[in-house]
């Protein structure tokens, strides 16, 4: 699945993680693969389960 680093940057801040956020920002490709190994890696540096990404990526939209 890709995700748009948009929507985990926006995701981290919406949690209050803005040191994570801004370092996200830094590091993820500007299309995050969750099947991707390495860019499983680097979200779950970034304290994101790619299994459970979808859902709170959904729960997003009525936080904004």
């Amino acid at each position: 699945m890709n995700i748009d680093k948009d929507q985990i940057l926006q995701l981290l801040k919406s949690q209050g993680n803005h040191t994570r956020a801004d370092q996200a920002s830094n590091e993820l490709p500007d299309q995050v693969d969750t099947d991707n190994g390495q860019h499983q890696d680097l979200l779950s540096k970034f304290g994101l389960n790619t299994n459970e990404l979808p859902g709170m990526l959904g729960g997003l939209g009525k936080l904004l």
